[in-house]
């Protein structure tokens, strides 16, 4: 019998490391409401994604999913 996997969170960021091997480092930004004052806040996560083909390089704009595999390059850094 075949096991189906969950749909997975996916998460848009820019590659700020591609130095490892078949490893990316990606910086996504989230904006935040403060909850007392209200303004909207960035906040910036580093995750490490799992990139097969060692395809992605740094600046680029990266999908990837929960548990962090590369999913697809959105845009190429310039």
């Amino acid at each position: 019998m075949e096991t189906k996997r969950n749909v997975r969170k996916e998460r848009v960021g820019v590659v700020v490391s591609e130095k490892m091997d078949k490893t990316a480092v990606v910086s996504v930004v989230v904006r935040e409401k403060h909850p007392i004052y209200g303004k909207f806040m960035k906040k910036t996560k580093k995750f490490y994604a799992h990139d097969e083909n060692n395809e992605c390089h740094e600046g680029d704009t990266v999908s990837k999913s929960k548990r962090w595999r590369l999913v697809e390059i959105i845009e190429r850094a310039k």
